[in-house]
């Protein structure tokens, strides 16, 4: 048994300290996954990866009515908190007092249309949910892929099965979703 999954189980039984303890041991990783995914976010974002991590921390943490499975369910259940950050801060930015559908574009780029990256999030995250409906397994795959920037290989370990199982299900995963994002935009238009 992994130091984390014992420090869980501490958690869940109501130790006080054990949270303490559970931080240090999985603040680094949680970091890098932070940054990892933050990188491929707009320029202009303004959620730094610790924010997003401490954020995710408090989400986690917080509930006290999770009962730790282990560390998979843990990193998992980081990438759903992670994930739903990004998305009510993408819907925050896409708040009509915020602007609403309006984005700000350089001078120099005035001429080309660029979808803006909130919209694709939140498209990204409804067809998501629509997936999760029809296989779960797979969506918590996309999540920790997609979301946290996971590897294949560190993703298949957390879910507990073979790479080549989590390439297939990749695989599958993003052709279903650009299906369902691509169906959802021509019945838009």
């Amino acid at each position: 048994m992994s130091d984390i999954t014992r420090i869980l189980q501490s958690v869940d039984s109501g130790d006080a300290k054990a949270s303490a303890e559970l931080l240090p041991l999985v603040y680094e990783e949680l970091r890098k996954l932070a940054i990892a995914k933050m990188a491929h976010e707009a320029p202009n974002q303004t959620l730094q990866p610790t924010a997003l991590v401490h954020e995710a921390w408090l989400r986690l943490i917080g509930n006290e009515d999770v009962k730790w499975q282990g560390r998979a369910h843990f990193f998992g259940a980081a990438a759903e908190a992670m994930r739903r950050i990004l998305i009510d801060e993408a819907r925050r930015k896409h708040a009509i007092r915020h602007g609403g559908c309006q984005e700000r574009l350089d001078v120099d780029e005035i001429e080309i249309a660029a979808p803006a990256k909130e919209q694709e999030l939140i498209a990204m995250d409804e067809a998501l949910e629509r997936f999760a409906a029809v296989d779960k397994q797979k969506a918590e795959l996309v999540k920790l892929r997609y979301f946290i920037g996971l590897t294949i290989e560190e993703s298949a370990r957390i879910l507990d099965i073979s790479p080549p199982t989590a390439k297939r299900w990749w695989a599958y995963s993003r052709a279903w979703l650009y299906n369902e994002i691509q169906d959802k935009a021509e019945i838009k238009q």
